[in-house]
């Protein structure tokens, strides 16, 4: 009995470290070390910029990376995945905190931690891949500009006292505050983001841009002595060392309020962290567990709030800075959290000199890179579905939310996948319409009786297509004796057609004509089977090959003639 615990325990629960740690030596100890010390370094600067334009101060940032990075890695499905804060929860986490406050924010996290273990646990990690692509790029993409207009008060110094959420709202603050525009600011962003974008990439293994453009950024700001907003004069510095557990407070009253926003917070995460380890395999040609990956992804996202953290993933660039480093294992990310625990241990109140600037150019940079902008530029290449849902979903992002973007981006992507099928779904005379390998063609033409009509029915038979089965007879002038229809090219039926063949048949029995099922096999067959339509049908009506239905039809007619006669 402990034996077969074990055994389900570990199908559900089996983290990628136990795997990766078979056959592990000094070699890949030290390749590991290193890539992780080096990744550590990259999301210094990226995740104090994350929680910034977040609207947190930018040691929950720093907390994030080191407790749900070290999760992540220790429980994820993922041999190099890398998690932690991302540009991609900017626009959401900023707009919860503006409308609900950040203490609600830690409940939305939790809620969304706790969805995200439920989602694993269910199996539903390899359903992420069925969002669409059009649509991923439409929201990823508005994340992204949203991401830069939210940086244009740091870039180029506007005075503004709190930025507002709403799109509308926050640019025409930004219009209203050009006035206040700072040079020195503007030239110290400036400066920084031309250095990170040209920065020469065989330069980046050993020292990377954003850490270069913080360092020189800080030390121009420090010996000039130049009168721009840093860290310290915003936040005051960052704590040295971890926050202290805090059971963050909720009400009731506000709960049902934040359910919206935690699963925005639970699919984004999702998408995003199964993308990042989608293309960290490809990277690395090896093959993640989807599931694993969501319960460590909710795991770290349940821990994170007690020590007021934000929202975590897995996080793209970061993962891709990981492979390129070196690493063989999740002990490089595991080393990747210890190593921003160590510097803020050691360095934290260094981190007071660094100008908002520099991070904003940082922040400006991700957002670029983030945006699949190529895209666009080949719309007109994809089906006119595909660019209407890309488009749509980019301009509610930006215009709206992101919960709002998704809703409406998905209910369009169902809908133009819904007619596409339907367009597949033919409903045919069999004698006008046969396949070039029909071994049936020649029997159609010499062997059906007068009265006996055959149907050839092609595709998925769901509630998009079901009316075309009812538009058959209303095409009839005079019904037929016997309706055939040729079921061996459907390979899914729902109930709606179920439901559309029972009414067929009840209309055709209204008026003493017979139906007969020819072909029907896997899923419909099993669904006509099991809802009873082949008892009330009758089995001798039901056939495997179109002979003997033809045969079955000649029955039936000589039982009418026979009966009419006596």
């Amino acid at each position: 009995m402990k034996t077969l615990l074990l055994a389900r325990f570990s199908h559900y629960f089996r983290p990628r470290l136990i795997d990766a740690l078979r056959g592990y030596d000094r070699a890949r100890f030290t390749a590991d070390v290193t890539a992780g010390i080096t990744v550590g370094v990259i999301a210094l600067p990226l995740a104090i910029a994350f929680a910034i334009a977040s609207g947190a101060k930018p040691e929950a940032g720093i907390f994030t990376a080191i407790i749900a990075g070290f999760i992540i890695s220790l429980l994820g499905g993922s041999r190099v995945q890398i998690g932690g804060p991302t540009g991609a929860f900017i626009v959401i986490v900023y707009g919860i905190i503006t409308q609900y406050g950040y203490a609600n924010l830690l409940i939305c996290t939790l809620m969304a931690g706790v969805m995200l273990v439920a989602m694993g646990l269910a199996r539903l990690g390899n359903l992420i891949k069925f969002f669409p692509r059009p649509l991923i790029i439409g929201f990823t993409s508005g994340i992204a500009v949203l991401i830069m207009i939210s940086q244009i008060k740091d870039f180029l110094g506007l005075k503004i006292d709190a930025l507002p959420a709403e799109f509308f709202a926050k640019s025409n603050a930004l219009i209203h505050a050009l006035p206040s525009f700072d040079l020195l600011t503007f030239l110290l962003a400036f400066g920084s983001a031309v250095l990170i974008w040209f920065y020469p990439k065989s330069w980046a293994k050993n020292m990377p841009s954003p850490i270069v453009a913080l360092l020189l950024g800080t030390a121009v700001v420090a010996f000039f002595n130049l009168p721009v907003e840093t860290i310290g004069t915003r936040f005051g510095g960052i704590p040295q060392g971890l926050p202290s557990f805090d059971v963050p407070e909720f009400s009731l009253a506000t709960l049902r309020h934040l359910i919206a926003p935690a699963l925005t917070i639970a699919l984004l995460g999702a998408i995003e962290s199964l993308l990042s380890a989608a293309v960290a395999d490809g990277m690395i040609d090896d093959k993640h567990d989807p599931n694993q990956e969501l319960i460590a992804q909710g795991i770290a996202n349940i821990v994170t709030p007690f020590f007021g953290g934000l929202p975590a993933t897995g996080a793209l660039a970061r993962t891709a800075a990981n492979v390129r480093s070196g690493a063989t294992s999740p002990l490089s990310g595991i080393v990747h959290a210890l190593t921003l625990l160590l510097i803020v241990l050691l360095a934290a109140p260094l981190a007071k000199h660094i100008p908002l600037a520099t991070l904003s150019a940082i922040l400006l940079i991700v957002a670029i890179n983030m945006g699949e902008w190529e895209s666009f530029k080949t719309l007109r290449n994809y089906p006119a579905g595909d660019s209407a849902v890309l488009l749509l979903t980019f301009l509610l992002t930006v215009i709206f939310d992101l919960t709002v973007a998704v809703e409406v981006g998905m209910f369009l992507a169902i809908f133009f996948f819904i007619q596409r099928i339907t367009a597949l779904t033919h409903v045919s005379v069999a004698a006008e319409s046969p396949q070039p390998d029909d071994g049936d063609a020649t029997l159609m033409r010499k062997a059906v009786p007068p009265g006996v009509m055959i149907y050839r029915v092609y595709g998925a038979l769901f509630f998009g297509a079901a009316d075309k089965l009812e538009a058959v007879l209303a095409e009839l002038h005079n019904e037929p004796d016997v309706f055939i229809l040729k079921l061996d090219e459907v390979i899914s039926m729902d109930a709606s057609a179920l439901h559309s063949l029972q009414h067929l048949h009840r209309k055709l029995r209204t008026h003493n004509k017979h139906l007969i099922l020819c072909g029907a096999h896997g899923q419909p067959c099993l669904l006509m089977q099991q809802a009873g339509f082949f008892a009330e049908i009758g089995n001798s009506n039901i056939v495997a090959h179109l002979r003997d239905a033809i045969a079955r039809a000649r029955q039936l007619q000589a039982d009418e003639n026979q009966g009419k006669a006596s």
